[in-house]
């Protein structure tokens, strides 16, 4: 029982390991969304960026046309007899040169606004950048804790097989059957009195005293294998019950 006992432990420990190599992966969660949110915000820049070009590019197509209408009309005036024509035309001729005035003005504000924004823009790509660094230099650190708790897990595995060996063929049926059963929790468990320290259920008088007397029984009512703590010289206080 005592070489059992010894296999449990350590079959806890493998346990254990495995459970914390699944939950080690998943401390890089936050760090997914974290990366997710900083790359959303060098597009908003970048998209920002792209916005006051195109306006910008818009606004010299839409002078470039209004410089040909002006000249279009300057080319009319020399052919224009009617004084109320060549008016006309001179009142065409004015108002097309105020709004090409105001859209030059656009222009020259939309450049200020885009050389202030390209700054802030590479601001932000080296802080953002540097951000990414440490996401990536944090995750390689999860990514060393997880080889090195799978590295961990693996030694307690190649000691199981000799553990294994020294148990009673029958006592390792009983136990691996518990775990086709169970993934995870105590298989082994000290009775106490009469009680199943695994389930707090109460065995038959008749259970008690055969285990007692150093007969193995399984518990009836979670499957358990039952020990008499003080037959292998364990205290019952040391085990903690599943």
């Amino acid at each position: 029982m005592k070489n059992l006992l010894q296999l449990q432990e350590l079959d806890l420990r493998i346990q254990a390991d495995r459970k914390r190599e699944s939950e080690i992966p998943k401390q890089k969660n936050k760090f997914d969304v974290q990366k997710q949110r900083l790359r959303e915000e060098l597009n908003e820049r970048e998209e920002a960026a792209k916005r006051i070009l195109i306006e910008q590019r818009a606004i010299e197509q839409d002078i470039e046309q209004l410089q040909g209408q002006v000249q279009k009309y300057d080319q009319q005036l020399p052919t224009v007899k009617r004084n109320e024509e060549y008016q006309a035309l001179l009142h065409q001729i004015d108002a097309c040169k105020r709004e090409i005035a105001q859209k030059e003005e656009r222009v020259l504000a939309l450049m200020q606004q885009l050389e202030d924004n390209r700054a802030r823009l590479e601001e932000d790509r080296v802080r953002i950048q540097g951000e990414l660094d440490e996401i990536d230099r944090e995750c390689a650190e999860i990514d060393k804790e997880l080889a090195i708790a799978v590295e961990e897990r693996k030694k307690l595995e190649q000691q199981r097989a000799p553990i294994a060996k020294q148990v009673e063929p029958q006592l390792l049926a009983l136990y691996e059957r518990f775990y086709t059963r169970r993934s995870s929790g105590r298989a082994v468990v000290a009775l106490r009195g009469d009680i199943c320290s695994g389930c707090n259920m109460k065995m038959r008088p008749q259970v008690v005293n055969e285990i007692l007397a150093g007969k193995t029984h399984t518990c009836s009512h979670c499957g358990r294998l039952l020990y008499d703590a003080d037959a292998v010289g364990l205290d019952t206080a040391d085990l903690s019950a599943e």
